[in-house]
């Protein structure tokens, strides 16, 4: 899995890159045929004098990109409700693939008549 973090107006130190590190493990831990991760971390600078915190995720798997993005007033509530909305993405993607792997119906043997 290839893992790009980025900042946006906003200086990446290891404590936020170890932060999304960690939760990613999380995504993992349900599916690990992930492609490609790319986390985008933002900071809009608004003129109320509010910092908003954005964070995006771009995850890549076999057949879909999944995209999810987060704001909150901090940086890594924005990143805990991230995990949160691309777990339920991951575990839907999961049950989908899941169940379309069945055999179809005209490969199954007919039963005799008797």
């Amino acid at each position: 899995m290839n893992l790009t973090i980025s900042g946006h107006h906003l200086e990446l130190t290891p404590a936020i890159r170890d932060y999304v590190q960690t939760k990613l493990e999380r995504i993992r831990r349900h599916f690990d045929h992930v492609i490609d991760v790319a986390v985008i971390l933002t900071v809009d600078k608004l003129p109320e004098k509010e910092k908003r915190q954005k964070a995006e995720i771009n995850l890549r798997v076999r057949g879909k990109d999944l995209h999810v993005e987060s704001i909150a007033h901090d940086l890594y509530a924005a990143i805990d409700g991230l995990i949160d909305k691309l777990d339920r993405q991951v575990i839907k993607y999961k049950t989908k693939i899941q169940d379309h792997q069945h055999e179809a119906i005209k490969h199954y043997a007919e039963p005799s008549a008797a």
